[in-house]
């Protein structure tokens, strides 16, 4: 069964730009992983430090992958998470 997560972050200021660098190259090899069905990051056209992503997965044990992959502790854990004021996560799957 398809799982997904939505995460809004709020950047401290400052760190815009470094966030959104992070999140390109995230969505490249993100989208290469076998287990990926979608990763797609947004920013606000109305908040300037607000970010958001759209992640779906083939299953949980993808999601589980993804997490757990090198890319992710480069580019989340180590360049996008300390730089945040903010971070909201829903996990969610298909209800029909």
């Amino acid at each position: 069964m398809p799982y997904a997560l939505v995460a809004i972050y709020r950047v401290k200021s400052g760190f815009e730009e470094t966030v959104e660098s992070a999140l390109k190259e995230m969505t490249e090899l993100t989208r290469s992983e076998p287990g990926c069905i979608s990763y797609t990051a947004h920013r606000s056209p109305e908040e300037d430090n607000v970010f958001f992503l759209y992640e779906c997965y083939r299953d949980e044990a993808a999601f589980h992958t993804h997490a757990s992959s090198g890319h992710f502790s480069r580019y989340i854990k180590d360049e996008v998470w300390p730089r945040l004021a903010d971070r909201t996560r829903i996990l969610g799957t298909p209800i029909v």
